[in-house]
């Protein structure tokens, strides 16, 4: 009794210490918890967290297979709502067991998506702890999901953004890796995957990419096939940017090399490996004519403005409202038959008029909205969209960014004032650029040298010395930004201020894009990213509606108005008797554009618009194994295309066909101070050139060219002519030498050089209207 008691009196002594030692303790460190009652309350929170662990494991139960796993058709409807475009999106899949599936196959795609497969239990902590921590670093979204709950999104859930969708994957993929082998699971991860190409599975994907049955596939196939699994539709190599390109041959090669890592595959088979380019994309069935191309667009704009993602939208049971016109859609297709397809002969001239190919695309200016584009003959027989495509370069049809940069820039021209669309520059051929960060002296159509003439007269007759060093003065950076801001991507090529040549259209653009940029023009400045879908639904079998929320279509500020405006001034002086764009005049109706065509004569186009709608027509040839671009000389029987040929040609007559009956809108322009033309000419053209026209001259055509822009009247009816001018992008840059720098003098008279004989068309071939510039040597 006495020892029980004392042991008490100790005790409480012991406590009654504790707690005068914490008193004596300051204010702020007595508010910290002691060690035991930290320790106990770590306790407690593990001893909760392993409890509701062991109770949410045990009531999420592994579901049935969800509606994912059973796709529907996909309806894609005209701008009203009803008229059907096209159905897609029913499952392209064909299971198979894992012994099909070739090992090296399943190698690389442990390698690409999940290297620690065979050892985790489901999930990896570690790789969503690196994920969640790269994420928070600002590395970008990172997943570090494992192959199995990949599997069980794709199989049992949906691809829902939400914590409660992650928190079942995670239990349902602990139970399914209980439950399952690990071949069981990489197959039915195989077997539930989108490839891309409409493939669901290994063994669609192997007939869509490398037709050939799964168990066929080689090494590098399969590991080509693993790295499509990141980025289905963006590392398909044959339809890729050159951009993306590059992504899925390095998504290849970390597949590749980590089968070695993994002891999967030797140094010296590695070391041998090369790429295995994919065979051409095979139409889907129901796409025929211009429907595919059109689903092309849509689904394009859906995933790349972060809408819907590729599996999603490929999973099926959307009923997706486009913003194409469905009259406009079939005159773009009339405008391209009559004018180009009708005139090719390809039994007669094989060499020439195969191939050729037409890239088009029309925008409303005042909201965005894409209302038709062209991007081939006929999606089954030709299923790539050239509409979309950014590999041909887009010459002449830049020099509008070049300007539009010099008008804000508050740079000088090099004579101390800055520049407006009346400052003068000097037009001699090969006249070396001075200022720019690479050697570069373009010639000028046939070597033409036009004196001393203002930025407004360049424009009109395309002269390249001119608007390489005007793009110069306004600052390489400047332009970039400036043709970034009006819509053209920042990532296409061509695009490098490091080299002077990009003045003058090296840029690749689409069509498309294009399109956009000439519609911030038309609409005074203010730039929408062009759209094409208008509504997305998709109704499930309980009768749920999902009803994805659309972007706000809200313009941009790419330019002031002054700005803009003044640059569509210079423009309608293009589409005028002296400009290289005379065809259009036949239109009728106030018009504004620019031409341009690219070294070799690989590519032409039209960029032009009236103040309701804009439009782009691009022309070039390619082969259709290789798809090398070959040259457009000798097309239709003419020795030579241009902007100003059949893709002006191809742009009026499907603007005539939907604005026929139309009001006719005139441009309301507000240009900035000091670049509207004045009543007394600042722009000399000659009375009459000094050497004999080129053998491309027509016959007839006007022997002067006004100094000032001519109404907006059709073209007046002239002979025809033997062949077709260009305003080509010059060659590479040659040395570098001193220059002149822009003075007020007054203009000299455009000379033409000796040059070669150009070979004439032949005498049956029948050509359209001449532009109206042939009396002088054409601009580029």
């Amino acid at each position: 009794m006495t020892v029980s008691a004392d042991h008490r009196t100790r005790r409480q002594a012991k406590r009654a210490a504790r707690r005068e030692a914490r008193r004596a303790k300051s204010f702020w460190r007595r508010l910290l918890p002691t060690w035991r009652v930290t320790l106990g309350a770590l306790t407690a929170v593990l001893l909760a967290a392993v409890g509701s662990f062991a109770v949410l494991y045990l009531i999420v139960p592994v579901p049935d297979p969800n509606a994912h796993a059973v796709a529907q058709n996909n309806i894609y409807l005209y701008a009203d709502g009803t008229t059907e475009i096209a159905r897609t999106g029913a499952v392209n899949r064909t299971d198979v067991t894992i012994t099909q599936i070739p090992l090296d196959t399943q190698h690389a795609v442990v390698s690409a998506e999940d290297r620690t497969f065979y050892q985790n239990r489901g999930i990896d902590l570690k790789g969503m702890v690196r994920a969640g921590w790269n994420t928070l670093l600002g590395k970008g979204m990172q997943g570090g999901s494992t192959i199995t709950q990949q599997y069980v999104k794709n199989y049992y859930l949906t691809q829902d953004q939400t914590i409660e969708r992650k928190g079942r994957e995670l239990f349902i993929a602990l139970k399914v890796d209980q439950q399952r082998s690990k071949d069981e699971i990489l197959s039915g991860y195989l077997n539930s995957s989108y490839f891309g190409r409409g493939a669901y599975g290994i063994q669609s994907a192997a007939h869509a990419y490398y037709g050939v049955d799964v168990s066929q596939l080689t090494l590098p196939q399969g590991a080509y096939l693993a790295a499509l699994l990141q980025a289905p539709s963006l590392y398909d190599v044959k339809t890729a940017t050159p951009a993306n390109r590059e992504k899925a041959v390095a998504r290849w090669n970390y597949a590749l090399d980590g089968m070695v890592q993994l002891g999967f595959l030797t140094a010296v088979d590695r070391a041998a490996t090369t790429f295995p380019d994919p065979i051409d994309p095979q139409p889907a069935t129901g796409l025929g004519g211009q429907a595919g191309y059109l689903v092309g667009v849509a689904d394009d704009y859906l995933v790349s403005s972060g809408i819907i993602d590729t599996a999603t939208l490929k999973a099926g049971g959307w009923r997706i409202t486009t913003t194409f016109d469905r009259d406009k859609q079939d005159a773009f297709t009339r405008a391209v038959q009559q004018e180009l397809t009708e005139e090719l002969d390809p039994a007669k001239r094989p060499a020439t008029d195969t191939d050729v190919r037409v890239a088009g695309a029309s925008v409303e200016p005042a909201t965005g909205r894409v209302v038709a584009v062209y991007g081939g003959p006929d999606y089954a027989k030709q299923p790539y969209n050239d509409a979309l495509r950014q590999d041909n370069q887009i010459g002449s049809t830049f020099k509008p960014f070049d300007l539009a940069a010099g008008l804000n820039s508050g740079r000088s021209s090099g004579d101390g004032r800055p520049i407006t669309t009346e400052t003068r520059y000097d037009g001699t051929s090969e006249r070396p650029v001075t200022g720019g960060p690479t050697p570069y002296a373009p010639p000028n159509e046939d070597d033409t040298d036009y004196g001393n003439i203002t930025l407004r007269y360049a424009m009109t007759k395309s002269v390249n010395s001119v608007y390489a060093q005007e793009g110069v003065d306004a600052g390489l950076a400047h332009v970039r930004e400036t043709a970034v801001r009006l819509g053209i991507p920042d990532n296409v090529r061509g695009m490098d201020p490091a080299n002077t040549s990009m003045t003058l259209g090296t840029a690749t653009p689409s069509a498309l894009n294009l399109a956009g940029a000439y519609a911030a023009l038309a609409n005074h400045g203010q730039a929408f990213t062009p759209w094409s879908v208008a509504k997305l639904e998709r109704v499930h079998s309980g009768g749920a509606i999902d009803v994805p929320k659309m972007p706000d279509h809200v313009p941009t500020t790419a330019l002031d108005r002054g700005t803009a405006d003044a640059v569509t001034d210079v423009l309608r002086d293009v589409v005028s008797p002296r400009g290289t764009g005379a065809a259009a005049l036949e239109l009728g109706r106030p018009a504004a554009g620019k031409t341009g065509t690219t070294d070799s004569n690989l590519s032409a186009w039209f960029a032009g618009y009236t103040p309701e709608l804009t439009t782009t027509v691009g022309l070039f040839r390619e082969n259709p194994k290789t798809h090398a671009k070959e040259p457009l000389s000798g097309t239709a029987g003419y020795t030579r295309i241009n902007g100003g040929a059949f893709p002006t040609q191809i742009w009026t007559a499907y603007m005539a066909d939907v604005l026929d009956g139309t009001d006719v809108h005139h441009f309301d322009l507000q240009p900035s101070r000091g670049n509207t033309q004045p009543s007394t000419p600042t722009t000399t053209a000659p009375a009459s050139p000094t050497t004999t026209p080129p053998a491309t001259s027509a016959p007839g055509a006007p022997t002067t060219a006004p100094s000032t822009p001519a109404p907006v009247t059709p073209a007046p009816q002239q002979t025809t002519p033997s062949s077709r001018p260009t305003e080509t992008l010059p060659p590479a840059p040659t040395p570098q030498a001193p220059q002149p720098t822009p003075t007020p003098e007054p203009p000299a008279t455009p000379t033409s050089r000796p040059t070669s004989a150009r070979p004439t068309a032949p005498a049956s071939a029948t050509a359209p209207p001449p532009v109206g510039d042939q009396a002088t040597p054409p601009a580029r």
